[in-house]
């Protein structure tokens, strides 16, 4: 009786109205503590669903190329100038006081700008309270995170909350950087006093690539701004980086440098961790590592890459355990069998959730796309033995794709915890063995 007087006088959403405004005052304290270190720094915060972490790199490494003396904090590292330590954490936007500690340490080596990757729950859970944006850059939305938000337009209000903090900063420039071509663009748009808008697509759009041409080894476009016109080469792969490159160079424009510092800053950026890293022993097959763990980001993926694959396309995966969104398992499952020729499901962060009981839901989804278990769907619980199962199976002309844990250093398997794990190193040491090399 008393449970049930209880669940009629609290909201069943009480505590999702209350937390944030625990983690303001947090973050009111910790600034105080600190000394509100960001204070009159110029900061280019970067949101969106996917491209958040390569487009940081890419701004950062133009504004390190054109002389600016900058810091960076993004999911795969943080630091000033070239010297970027690794990020051990699973976590994109840092607790408060961990962020505020990084950015006083980058104060002290004179940084002018930082550049911060900003995701929707440290915007919802004000941990950048205090941080003075002045510039924002929007790179997509889909449907990820709604085990936290709720609905897709809680997630897409959080976003937006970064573009309200650049237009409430007036010693800032005030700047929003837009992917046209997204369908959430004007929510974004809309609250910053000047936007420059950038995409494929969309006739509106102040920097509109053209002439694309697209390889495993890099993207290159024309675009004009202003009248000028400018030739883009990313030496990362995927049409995906065409549009990070964009918001990129986006940035640079609206911060007054040259298209050809635009242009040399991004062509600068030969790979970043995890993200579409080629792995190269010189074997006669392509092996990449990719961070991608959501539908849309394999959609994309797929998309883009089965048509340059000269061979078969193997694609190995997981997914996350105890998310609250198991629904994708199948999707992601699904998209694999429709593009991939073989595909090898394996364990991601299973966090004490049956291993066994994941990879089957993503199996089901691969065999209503045709794929038949034993034969061009395996499953294989291990990671290091799937990695190594696709390696040994691949040909000449041939694509392995390894996703979802990209840059990140450590696996949690179960209640034990994090254990130590490098994606790059697991798939370069299976390509030597097959090669014969130690």
């Amino acid at each position: 009786m008393f449970r049930k007087i209880v669940k009629q006088l609290i909201p069943r959403d009480l505590f999702r109205r209350v937390e944030p405004y625990g983690h303001l005052a947090e973050a009111v304290l910790w600034n105080v503590v600190e000394g509100f270190p960001a204070r009159g720094l110029k900061v280019i915060g970067v949101t969106g669903t996917n491209g958040k972490t390569t487009t940081s790199f890419m701004i950062h490494t133009m504004l390190r190329e054109a002389g600016y003396k900058v810091g960076m904090m993004t999911t795969v590292g943080y630091g000033v100038g070239d010297q970027i330590r690794p990020q051990m954490t699973h976590m994109t936007t840092s607790q408060t006081r961990p962020t505020l500690r990084r950015i006083k340490a980058m104060r002290a080596e004179g940084i002018e700008w930082l550049v911060l990757e900003t995701t929707s729950h440290a915007l919802a859970q004000y941990r950048v309270w205090g941080i003075p944006y002045s510039v924002g850059v929007f790179t997509n939305l889909t449907h990820e995170h709604l085990a936290y938000h709720g609905t897709f337009e809680r997630y897409r209000e959080a976003k937006v909350r970064l573009f309200k903090l650049v237009a409430a900063n007036a010693q800032g420039l005030r700047t929003g950087v837009v992917n046209a071509d997204d369908p959430s663009a004007p929510y974004f748009a809309a609250v910053v006093p000047k936007v420059l808008r950038y995409g494929r697509r969309q006739a509106q759009s102040d920097l509109k690539a053209t002439n694309v041409k697209i390889g495993t080894k890099g993207s290159e476009y024309d675009v004009r701004y202003d009248g000028q016109p400018l030739h883009i080469r990313t030496p990362l792969a995927g049409g995906f980086n065409v549009y990070n490159s964009l918001a990129a160079a986006g940035v640079g424009l609206a911060l007054g440098l040259s298209g050809e510092q635009v242009a040399r800053g991004i062509a600068a950026v030969t790979a970043v961790e995890g993200r579409m890293e080629r792995i190269d022993e010189g074997q006669d097959f392509v092996a990449m590592v990719d961070y991608a763990h959501s539908p849309d980001s394999f959609e994309k993926l797929f998309s883009e890459l089965r048509p340059l694959v000269k061979g078969r396309l193997m694609v190995v995966f997981g997914s996350q355990g105890r998310t609250g969104d198991v629904s994708k398992r199948a999707i992601q499952g699904g998209l694999a069998g429709k593009y991939a020729d073989l595909v090898v499901v394996t364990e991601e962060d299973n966090r004490g959730e049956d291993g066994q009981a994941i990879m089957n839901q993503i199996a089901e989804g691969a065999e209503t796309a045709g794929k038949v278990r034993g034969k061009d769907l395996m499953l294989i619980l291990d990671r290091t033995e799937a990695i190594g199962y696709a390696v040994k199976e691949a040909r000449a002309g041939d694509m392995v794709l390894v996703l979802g844990k990209g840059h990140e250093k450590t696996i949690e398997r179960g209640a034990e915890g994090e254990e130590p794990w490098d994606e790059v190193a697991t798939v370069r040491a299976a390509v030597r063995a097959r090669l014969g090399k130690k």
